[in-house]
């Protein structure tokens, strides 16, 4: 497991942390809250003034236990989806290397190599093709393929 994946797995499982404190607040205040009621019940104020204060000290705990649940998560969207486009930007443009790479090698100095290879295994290497059709095969292919590329990479801008 990676460091970021443990990263990730320890703000969700904080976020979630979070959630069962809120959850507990919410019990500890209407635990409070029936507190007062008996204090009130037996006519002392005091007391019952001191388990309100409790009451409503633990249901601001529980709203703020929920903002910061409710942070990590939106932050954790943020990057899962910010990680996302990465991976699809690492992936366009690594089509984009191969391809071009391929694409950019000059012909006369593969056709070279070749021949060279043949030499040495004593083999005679017919390369007589037409002209034309290396050149218009490989440039529709670079033009396909470009075409995709920048029709994707489009998509990721407006993504942004």
């Amino acid at each position: 497991m990676s460091s970021m994946e443990k990263n990730l797995f320890n703000l969700k499982f904080a976020a979630k942390e979070l959630q069962r404190s809120s959850k507990k607040c919410d019990k500890e205040e209407k635990a409070e809250k029936a507190k007062v009621k008996k204090a009130i019940q037996k006519g002392n104020m005091e007391v019952a003034r001191i388990h309100a204060e409790n009451a409503i000290r633990q249901k601001n705990q529980s709203v703020n236990f929920l903002r910061m649940s409710a942070r990590i998560s939106a932050l954790m969207d943020k990057f899962e989806r910010q990680f996302e486009t990465l991976d699809v930007q690492t992936a366009q443009m690594e089509d984009t290397m191969s391809s071009t790479t391929t694409l950019t090698t000059p012909q006369g100095q593969v056709d070279a190599l070749m021949m060279e290879m043949a030499d040495e295994a004593g083999l005679d290497l017919n390369m007589e093709l037409p002209q034309g059709q290396t050149g218009s095969v490989g440039t529709s292919v670079a033009s396909a393929e470009q075409d995709e590329l920048s029709q994707r990479l489009a998509k990721l801008r407006d993504q942004v």
